[in-house]
């Protein structure tokens, strides 16, 4: 058999300004040879033509680079999201509309459960849709007094839990003073527990000691599904803890024939010293494989604005609620930042609110003056408040941005009328102004907070429409184009591979994301709806149907 196989296909989208479009894809050992007429890949010798493609469309493969692989074990637990959304295995499950559907979804999964001191466990919480309710261990106790009960919110920056979970972690008591647990008139915890200090703790207790960061073995195959099913071919882990057992997993996991998606998990910041942390991940990235990418940190500077615990500046939250969590110390981020530039490794900066952003904005430009590096692509991470000036001073510093634009459906609504007001709302992940900046610019789902799915992260860029159908900002909503090269160049751009994927040329990886229609013909109304067929990883062939 020759070794070289040719793909036909009614249009391939090169993303390569050399040749942006062509009809035949030559690919070897997994590589690109070229993309061209058949005539001319024909040139490189004996082959295989290959027509499974013939009817359908091919892209490069879609780099998802903001995404969390606990979303594959989140499906274990109970999903409690406000909207609809369809599992690994294609089931679409119903969202849950007020608390009460909440507590019996909960109640009916603990009735299921064999072991009386097992806890019953939730996901995808969201009670801004739920006229921004305080749920409370109260409201947790009706599903059990004897079994730990908690729920992570959609942010995933919040969790509430009830009184046996606060009893377990040794909580349920007066005088607790940690400003993301707030206390009930009773002087105890209310439940609600905000920014990971607080959350951990309980977290063991209510299900989740791992998947409040990492995956399960068996999550992590469920995430690989999402994957083929949305067009995704390399992913990221944007937060791993990284212990010695979860990554020997991974690269157990990833080593498989068969796993179908490169994936790029990040070291979290927190539970190590800056020099700590640096050397852990240096030795990460020493062990690094085709299909799993390490040597990458990412730091958490703030919580989520519709859970109000971003940092805003002046004038702070349209309904005045207090000013949100820092999650790290200046002097920390500042240490984080110099000692990774020192070490020529990269880090992607959460940052929701423009405070948060204009405070990695300002430690990193100091750093870069003690150890510059022209290609450093250190990356802000949602950055969603960030106006004109603020971009322009991330270009200046070579940074790169990967905006939240999956945010305008799902929450576009209540930042208009809630959490930071029209004026604000409107400019949310703002990719135009970004892109006209001169930024290489991103955009990503954060799966599990929302579904992941690049073709709808693009829609979302593109149409900036929101749940209820309004356009919110227009003059931010950049082409089909843009977007498609935002979640295929760009995201491969700001995890530095864009040498190896992100375009369909010689020399980069077989990674190809197949599609049923042309997603630059359809209307862009329409452009979260175009069908996928699957993907080619590294020349490998996943069919979703298959899955």
């Amino acid at each position: 058999m020759p070794d070289i196989t040719i793909y036909s296909a009614k249009k391939i989208i090169t993303m390569n300004p050399s040749r942006p479009e062509a009809s035949h894809v030559a690919v070897r050992d997994g590589r690109i040879l070229g993309a061209g007429t058949l005539e001319e890949m024909a040139t490189w010798g004996e082959h295989t033509l290959d027509t499974r493609f013939a009817d359908k469309v091919i892209l490069p493969g879609f780099v998802e680079g903001h995404a969390h692989a606990m979303e594959g074990s989140l499906w274990a637990k109970v999903y409690c999201g406000w909207f609809d959304r369809s599992d690994p295995d294609g089931k679409l499950w119903k969202g849950a509309k007020s608390v009460d559907v909440v507590v019996e979804r909960l109640r009916e999964a603990g009735e299921a459960l064999a072991d009386a001191s097992e806890p019953i466990s939730g996901w995808q919480l969201d009670p801004i849709y739920m006229d921004n309710i305080k749920v409370s261990r109260a409201d947790l106790d009706r599903v059990s007094t004897e079994r730990p009960v908690g729920v992570l919110h959609a942010s995933g920056h919040i969790m509430n839990v009830n009184s046996r979970a606060l009893e377990l972690a040794g909580l349920l008591k007066a005088g607790v003073n940690h400003p993301g647990i707030p206390l009930g008139e009773d002087g105890l915890p209310t439940g609600e527990l905000k920014g990971p200090d607080a959350m951990t703790p309980v977290g063991e207790h209510v299900g989740f000691a791992r998947s409040l960061l990492d995956a399960d073995e068996e999550g992590l195959r469920n995430f690989a599904k999402l994957c083929v099913r949305t067009g995704t071919t390399t992913i990221t882990d944007l937060a791993s803890r990284m212990d010695p057992e979860t990554v020997e997993m991974m690269l157990r996991v990833t080593g498989g024939k068969n796993y179908p998606v490169c994936l790029v998990p990040l070291r979290f910041f927190m539970g190590l010293s800056a020099a700590e942390l640096i050397k852990e991940v240096k030795s990460l990235k020493a062990r690094s494989t085709e299909r799993l990418r390490m040597g990458r940190i990412k730091v958490v500077a703030d919580g989520s604005i519709q859970g109000f615990s971003a940092r805003l500046r002046w004038p702070g939250y349209h309904n005045g609620a207090e000013n949100g969590l820092w999650y790290i110390a200046p002097d920390h981020l500042a240490e984080l930042y110099e000692r990774a530039l020192e070490a020529g490794l990269q880090i992607h900066t959460h940052t929701n609110g423009d405070q948060a952003t204009q405070l990695a904005l300002d430690k990193l430009a100091p750093a870069l003056q003690k150890h510059p590096n022209p290609d450093h692509r250190f990356t802000l991470q949602h950055c969603q408040l960030a106006d004109g000036a603020q971009f322009r001073q991330a270009a200046k510093l070579g940074m790169c941005v990967n905006l939240f634009a999956n945010h305008h459906f799902y929450w576009g609504d209540e930042h208009y009328n809630l959490t930071v007001g029209p004026d604000r709302a409107m400019r949310m992940n703002a990719a135009r102004t970004a892109l006209d900046a001169g930024l290489v610019v991103a955009v990503h789902s954060d799966a599990p907070i929302t579904p992941l799915g690049p073709l709808f992260t693009a829609w979302g860029a593109v149409t900036r429409i929101t749940a209820s159908g309004r356009v919110q900002g227009e003059e931010e909503r950049i082409t089909v184009e843009e977007a498609l090269r935002a979640i295929t160049l760009g995201a491969a751009h700001t995890l530095h591979m864009d040498g190896e994927i992100g375009s369909i040329e010689t020399g980069k990886r077989a990674d190809f994301a197949i599609l049923e229609e042309d997603p630059t013909e359809v209307d862009a109304v329409a452009l979260k709806d175009v069908p996928i067929w699957g993907t080619v990883q590294g020349g490998r062939i996943f069919a979703a149907a298959d899955l």
